[in-house]
């Protein structure tokens, strides 16, 4: 029997998904997306493009009630709506974003209509999921414990083409990215739970090493809320947890002077709501004397703080080379943030024939039941495809997993039927990173230092 499957999305990390599922034996995909022409796009040959406006009910009930299961790769802040849909129609759903509250208030009906919905299974989370829980239950079962985990996951640009003031080019949405660094982060360190601002985010940063990793120098930081997984990975032992990102050296330098500068805002604001120079959008913006170059800077040295003398030459060389001290003309979307996005879109794609790249490590440090200690890590290092030639490490790292999950979910061969689910238990996740590592080559390496 045919199962019909409803891919909501045409973003960047979308079209391994529908590779996948529209190669394999009896499974139908439709894409939908607003634009017609964008589903079509992503659909090829094998699948059917729709238009559908998930704002729209009407719209949204039709095409899901005319399928087995519906993926929804478009932004978390609509996979409510998706869900309301789906419980209505009692369909499955796969999503690759963390479970929101929104979800988790949907969570008793989800279960009264007997639907499976399940999240976070792409690459982070989702293959950072997968191999955390591994070797979590492995001490445990071997009557070890967890005393410290620390996660760190980066979407990155090959060293040789981070060939900008970010060393990052966007291999998903610019906007997401740039929020991201607006969030506040919390974790566990040494028992004690440590909470760090938002704004002084980019001034948390550390150097981080990854055996085999060489080109250019790493940072990490923490991201958001570490402290829950104390409890989703179930080591209520565990003093230190703390989950972050990786970048490059120098990138949250810039970052942190972008936040200063409140270049991160998304509040509505009449200067970047009109067409104008960069030099004079940052004119009014910062209260700068002029639009001369000498004024500009002048306002933000007076807005921030630099390391050092060569720590503010090399950012403003950055804004130069952005064209943000100049009369480039600003592509307005009404808020800082958003007009950022469209400068960093249009100058940070990666160029045809350039290489995004993961890295994803954990570090678990053990006390075996004799009382000996340990460290193991589990390392991704992965390079895509050159832009024009195959898929980029981050859409087949989210991409497939997702595909791989949803596989599994259509053949009835996870142990989970139906409720609000996310990857933390290995009677889930063993089948899924057996088919991921079997016909993909997709794993984590895993060493005991």
């Amino acid at each position: 029997m045919v199962k019909k499957v409803l891919l909501l999305g045409s973003g960047f990390v979308a079209k391994p998904t529908v590779d996948i599922l529209s190669n394999t034996d009896g499974v139908e995909v439709t894409v939908a997306c607003r634009t017609l022409e964008k589903a079509k796009e992503l659909a090829g040959e094998k699948a059917t493009a729709i238009s559908v406006d998930v704002s729209k009910e009407e719209q949204l009930d039709a095409a899901v009630s005319d399928h087995d299961l519906v993926i929804s790769l478009i932004p978390y802040i609509y996979h409510a709506t998706v869900v309301k849909s789906a419980i209505k129609h009692k369909k499955n759903v796969v999503t690759t974003s963390y479970i929101s509250p929104a979800l988790k208030e949907l969570e008793d009906q989800i279960n009264e209509a007997g639907i499976l919905v399940f999240n976070e299974i792409g690459l982070d989370p989702g293959l950072d999921h997968l191999y955390a829980v591994k070797t979590i239950s492995e001490v445990h079962e071997a009557g070890g414990q967890i005393k410290s985990f620390i996660s760190y996951c980066g979407g990155l640009v090959a060293p040789e083409d981070a060939n900008n003031p970010l060393g990052y080019k966007f291999s998903w949405s610019a906007r997401g990215v740039l929020l991201a660094l607006r969030n506040s982060a919390t974790f566990y360190k040494d028992g004690k739970k440590v909470d760090v601002d938002g704004p002084e985010l980019m001034g948390y940063t550390t150097p981080y090493t990854i055996d085999g990793f060489t080109g250019k120098e790493l940072v990490c930081y923490p991201n958001r809320d570490s402290t829950v997984f104390r409890d989703l990975y179930k080591i209520p032992e565990a003093e230190t947890v703390i989950r972050g990102t990786l970048r490059f050296e120098g990138f949250p330098e810039f970052i942190k002077v972008l936040v200063d500068l409140g270049l991160l805002k998304d509040e509505e604001t009449e200067v970047f709501s009109k067409p104008t120079g960069w030099n004079e959008a940052l004119k009014e913006y910062l209260g700068a004397k002029s639009s001369s170059e000498e004024d500009l800077i002048a306002a933000i040295e007076s807005k921030t703080t630099f390391a050092d003398a060569a720590a503010k030459d090399k950012i403003i060389d950055g804004f130069k080379w952005f064209g943000l001290l100049s009369d480039k003309q600003t592509t307005p979307r009404g808020n800082p943030l958003d007009t950022l996005c469209a400068l960093f879109e249009s100058m940070l794609q990666l160029e045809k024939g350039e290489r995004d790249l993961v890295l994803l490590q954990h570090k678990f440090g053990i006390v075996n039941k004799d009382g000996s200690e340990e460290t193991r890590t589990s390392t991704l290092i992965d390079f895509g495809a050159p832009t024009g030639s195959g898929y980029s490490s981050m859409a087949k790292l989210v991409g497939t997993p997702c595909a791989v999950a949803t596989q599994l979910i259509l053949k009835d061969e996870l142990p989970v039927k139906k409720g609000l689910v996310a990857p933390y238990s290995p009677e889930i996740n063993n089948p899924i990173m057996k088919v991921l590592k079997d016909e993909y080559s997709i794993s984590l390496e895993e060493k005991t230092l």
